[in-house]
């Protein structure tokens, strides 16, 4: 049985999330979307398209004039204007118009990546996601925003592009390594820790199904997870206010992943992100050390790093500036008032900031020195 969930955009209804176990009723939303004589091109990356598009491209070959798969390189690396050119060319030599439309059959790369071309390609086309990873289904997947990265600096290129359906097939979480089903897990914990202190009580107190990857559960923790999101990008959909909220753990997160030259999961970054401004929040007497405390440790069981070594405390704190949620050198930080409500601050110094990175940072040599 699904479960179906409808965004609004400017208050009006703009597309429905479809919550299932298979693919089995994508065909009649389709329909509903009337892609009939349409040309339909699936853009999918080389880990999922083995596995899931001679499937998906089955079911849409009978509703549709054309079906045609583009397949890029899986990686943060490849989310560039350079992929975004080679769309462009593969859909100009199969004579796609603005009629026609795009499918993201992946995670948040693809579906990114997708979207930006459904935002740009003939001033823009119709687009849905098919996300297949549990951070591009509890996240990236729903609100319109799209982008790539630009000279390794985070989503720096994009736009706002609403899509027309985002179908959620939860057995694909069953192929996911377990590295990254767990790196989407810390975007769940962010819309909690954000928006609903009850939701991250659930969370902790269904900690093992959800590690085990108990189906039911992880229904409800998506549909939990996404009708936060669902709130906060009605309310603000071209982020001109709260939903800069979503960006907690981000900022010191990106230039981490930037460092490491995305070797590190987007989870894994925002993980340390997360326990950056929580301990921003904990020294500026917002939240308890208890509440400190238990937020970092809460990671761990979800196999998610409190700590990182091999970095420079000082060139990420530089890194923080170039992202491109800061506005003239002024840093939106996200804190947390208390767990489940968080504000947005722009007071926060360089000093908080580099203390905040010091306290994730472990030096190895200095602990091995003692």
């Amino acid at each position: 049985m699904s479960q179906r969930i409808n965004i609004l955009y400017n208050r009006k209804p703009c597309y429905d999330i479809v919550i299932t176990k298979g693919f089995e009723e994508l065909e009649n939303e389709l329909v509903t979307l009337d892609v009939t004589e349409k040309k339909l091109c699936i853009i999918t990356d080389s880990k999922v398209g083995p596995i899931y598009s001679e499937n998906l491209k089955q079911v849409l070959t009978s509703l549709a004039s054309k079906v045609s798969v583009f397949t890029m390189p899986a990686g943060e690396a490849y989310k560039t204007l350079d992929t975004v050119k080679n769309i462009y060319e593969f859909l100009i030599h199969e004579k796609f118009g603005r009629k026609d439309m795009l499918i993201a059959l992946g995670g948040g790369v693809v579906g990114d990546i997708t979207g930006y071309v459904a935002a740009t390609f003939l001033r823009g086309i119709d687009f849905i996601q098919i996300p297949t990873t549990l951070l591009s289904q509890n996240d990236s997947s729903i609100g319109g925003k799209t982008g790539v990265d630009f000279d390794g600096y985070k989503n720096m290129v994009g736009a706002f592009k609403m899509p027309r359906l985002v179908y959620m097939n939860l057995n694909t979480l069953n192929t996911l390594d377990d590295r990254q089903f767990f790196s989407g897990f810390a975007e769940v914990m962010k819309h909690g820790l954000i928006k609903d202190d009850k939701f991250y009580i659930w969370l902790i107190e269904n900690m093992y199904e959800i590690c085990e990857r108990d189906l039911d559960i992880l229904e409800e923790m998506i549909v939990k997870s996404c009708n936060i999101k669902k709130a906060v990008v009605e309310k603000d959909p071209t982020e001109q206010g709260d939903r800069a909220l979503l960006n907690f753990g981000h900022t010191i997160g990106h230039a981490i992943e930037k460092y490491k030259n995305f070797q590190l999961t987007h989870g894994e970054c925002i993980s340390l992100g997360a326990v950056a401004a929580a301990y921003i929040s904990w020294k500026r007497g917002m939240i308890s050390m208890e509440d400190y405390y238990e937020i970092r440790d809460m990671y761990v069981p979800f196999y998610l790093p409190i700590s990182i070594d091999g970095i420079n405390p000082e060139e990420i704190l530089t890194l923080t500036k170039s992202d491109k949620k800061a506005q003239s050198g002024t840093i939106k930080f996200i804190l947390l008032k208390r767990i489940g409500k968080a504000v947005i601050d722009d007071t926060v110094t360089d000093e908080e900031i580099l203390a905040a990175i010091k306290e994730i940072y472990f030096d190895e040599e200095e602990n091995l020195s003692e």
